[in-house]
């Protein structure tokens, strides 16, 4: 586009050699040409995107390191990727204020490790916490393990900065806990997919670091055992802070398939927890754990030491990316019921019919479902399975997305799906804060 030659402290890229990575992200999606993608390094390019997007009627995509499931950043007809790859700002830990302050550019694994430094503890830990960036994962709500114990990222948003359509960055929120000046509406744009604008960096809350880690390998006989032990821990009092588990089907996919270590994995099925509370590692919280789990308990594997510890949470990190590799064009949804609820899924999985592989959160009911085949299955066929999976979710109790987000991929089904009044008040929300509608149009609603 001619329009954004010599655009203020900017990169612009126009070439389509150049352009094609930006056409996918971790998504079974793919997005169309964008018109051009810039990489902007300060205020004056977002200023003036701004501007041109409401006079030249294009659209404005976030994008930060490409690693969502959902297609959110994907490009949608004449539109303009804004890559926040090189947006600038220093990661600043405020020890006094249990808090931390970076740019969206940030990557995660940066975060938490300036935060660890100072002793200090953020636990949003999605899959891809070491390639993601900070961007993203507010802009999608990002969970991962932690959330079992620790919650979703929102639950540690203090304040955001945020490109609203007048041009300008916002400040919505103060680093400290208690800000009740009116509604939090830093927290509109946690999990908004850059609907109502972009966050360009964020305040952070943070806590100290646990001291101890107690971490299980639970090998189970019978699958179904399993499905009531995320219940049986909450009831006992026990939170851990995650539950991970692996179904039948991946842990056969895992023996056939995976390096040497996941070749040897015991069990029908396979769980790992981890508790992180003080006490956690004395005698008698765990003959506490073992008296819960009674027979269960057989070939149970405690980790003795760090390196132990990492040797276990290594297989269920290599998880997805094993079967991605090994099934390039599966499809994996992240749907969530509640967990006095989980039998009831995999029954009326069962009943569907649908094939699918099945891992994950199984501590906060986030079931990470895999349909393997979907790059050989009819695609209407594939829609409908994809729908009644979603729609079984939801008669649940639960959802379609715990930690993905919509974006593309689930758009059709979440209009399809959702309270009418719900998405009624979004597209309200849509209409007063971005009347011209250049904030990642065609996207969750």
């Amino acid at each position: 586009m001619d329009e954004l030659k010599g655009l203020p402290e900017a990169t612009v890229i126009h070439d389509s050699s150049d352009l094609e990575p930006f056409l996918r992200d971790e998504s079974h999606m793919v997005g169309l040409p964008p018109l051009a993608v810039v990489k902007p390094h300060g205020p004056a390019a977002l200023r003036e995107l701004v501007r041109l997007a409401k006079t030249e009627g294009f659209g404005l995509v976030p994008r930060g390191a490409g690693t969502g499931k959902a297609g959110g950043c994907l490009p949608t007809p004449r539109s303009v990727v804004v890559d926040f790859s090189q947006w600038p700002g220093d990661i600043r830990v405020s020890p006094q204020d249990l808090c931390l302050s970076a740019p969206a550019s940030a990557p995660l694994r940066e975060v938490k490790a300036a935060a660890q430094a100072q002793g200090l503890f953020y636990p949003p830990d999605p899959n891809s916490w070491e390639s993601c960036a900070l961007g993203g994962t507010l802009a999608t709500n990002a969970g991962g393990p932690n959330a079992c114990k620790y919650g979703m990222t929102r639950h540690w948003v203090l304040a955001v900065d945020v490109l609203l359509e007048d041009g300008e960055i916002h400040t919505f929120g103060i680093s400290s806990v208690k800000a009740n000046a009116g509604p939090a509406l830093s927290q509109l744009f946690i999990g908004s997919e850059g609907l109502f604008g972009f966050i360009v960096g964020a305040t952070l809350r943070l806590i100290p670091q646990p001291r101890e880690h107690t971490t299980l390998l639970l090998p189970v006989k019978r699958w179904e055992d399993l499905l009531d032990l995320p219940g049986r821990l909450c009831g006992d009092g026990y939170l851990p802070s995650a539950f991970e588990f692996f179904d039948p089907a991946v842990l056969a996919e895992l023996r056939a398939h995976g390096p040497e270590t996941a070749r040897r994995l015991p069990g029908e099925a396979l769980a790992i927890l981890e508790f992180d509370e003080r006490g956690s590692t004395s005698e008698a919280y765990l003959e506490g754990l073992l008296d819960l789990l009674g027979p269960m308990a057989e070939g149970l594997e405690i980790a003795s030491d760090e390196r132990q510890r990492q040797n276990i949470w290594a297989v269920r990190r290599m998880t997805s990316v094993f079967l991605k590799e090994r099934h390039p064009k599966k499809v994996s949804e992240d749907i969530v019921v509640p967990r006095s609820r989980l039998r009831e899924f995999f029954e009326g999985l069962d009943r569907l019919g649908c094939p699918a592989v099945t891992y994950g959160h199984l501590g906060d009911g986030n079931l990470h479902v895999n349909l393997l085949a979907a790059g050989d299955t009819e695609p209407a066929l594939l829609e409908r399975q994809l729908m009644d999976l979603f729609r079984l979710a939801v008669n649940l109790g639960g959802t379609l997305s715990g930690e993905h987000g919509i974006g593309l991929a689930k758009r059709e089904a979440f209009l399809a799906l959702g309270d009418p009044a719900q998405i009624q008040a979004l597209r309200a929300l849509k209409q007063a804060m971005d009347p011209c509608g250049i904030f990642n149009p065609g996207k969750v609603i």
